[in-house]
């Protein structure tokens, strides 16, 4: 088949994580729930920060906006699929996947640098205790936040060069149930020798700087609370962490399974269903994790609730 330009491309084919009709409906109906849960919670968060002057922080204000970048991961892909399951359908417009490529490199990007942001905010935290505000001015944060999703947009603006520029033979079929750059290079007709060099690139600086400066963070952390005498100080220390480092384990975690599971097994569907896991249960997740065991969340969110009864 002789190349086609990638303009003629209409449409591109996405794998169902089931091809039992049966389990459609059920698919569906948990999809649907976790994407309702996933927004809610990150919705009511940020609703919880902004209207709770006590939680004007920069933690908080971290927060709200890692909470930002899971609805947006959530709503890139969930949406779609259940579309898909709806309709009994697997396609994507053109538009739609490059639109795809691109809005999801743009959250997950920001995600990384925010987790990491909110290590160095934990780090001045408690190895500076006392110069804290004065380090983490408003200036300063928001400036942090800035730089991230400057980062943020230039890293999806180069998923989107990259993916305008492939060229395909014919209306193709994903090996997943969202459009990912990495598995469209292997399914484009044109030179992808430079694109592959350029996207592993991209996710070894985007991913390694930001996980490297989380573990400097949290070296210097363990440090300084190891040198605390008491163990009620050790444990009050390590519990304003203990939140984010279990997003941090959730995030890189889940990641770095997916990257598993793509080379080590031949199985495009169990690549897909683990990367469920990192698109659409770690964003439902976070919420939970930051306001279960945040006494001050929990009561900014009781008085949402009780204003609105």
């Amino acid at each position: 088949m002789e190349p086609r330009n990638r303009t003629c491309v209409s449409q591109f084919f996405l794998l169902r994580l089931s091809d039992d009709p049966d389990l459609q409906p059920l698919l569906f109906g948990l999809f649907l729930s976790t994407y309702l849960v996933t927004v809610l919670g990150n919705l009511l968060l940020i609703l919880a920060v902004s209207s709770d002057s006590h939680l004007h922080t920069p933690m908080y204000f971290f927060l709200s906006h890692l909470s930002l970048a899971d609805i947006g991961i959530s709503t890139t892909t969930v949406p779609n699929m259940l579309v898909n399951l709806q309709t009994q359908s697997r396609s994507i417009p053109y538009a739609g996947c490059l639109a795809q490529v691109t809005v999801f490199s743009l959250f997950a990007c920001l995600e990384s640098l925010l987790l990491t942001v909110m290590a160095y905010d934990r780090l001045v935290a408690i190895c500076h205790p006392l110069h804290y505000l004065v380090i983490m001015n408003p200036q300063l944060c928001g400036l942090l936040v800035l730089v991230s999703f400057s980062i943020s947009l230039l890293n999806s603006q180069l998923h989107y060069l990259m993916m305008s520029q492939l060229t395909f033979c014919a209306d193709v079929e994903i090996p997943h149930f969202f459009c990912e750059l990495s598995q469209l290079l292997n399914l484009a007709c044109s030179d992808i020798a430079t694109s592959n060099i350029l996207i592993y690139f991209i996710g070894a600086t985007l991913a390694g700087v930001p996980l490297l400066g989380i573990l400097y963070s949290y070296i210097r952390i363990v440090s300084s609370i190891l040198r605390v005498s008491s163990s009620d100080g050790k444990y009050k220390a390590f519990s304003t962490c203990g939140s984010h480092l279990s997003v941090v384990c959730l995030f890189y975690g889940t990641g770095l399974g997916v990257y598993l599971s793509s080379t080590v097994s031949s199985s495009h569907r169990k690549s897909a269903v683990v990367s469920v896991i990192y698109t659409v249960v770690t964003p439902m997740l976070n919420p939970f994790i930051y306001s279960l065991r945040n006494r001050d969340i929990k009561s900014a969110l009781w008085g949402i609730i009780i204003r609105m009864a």
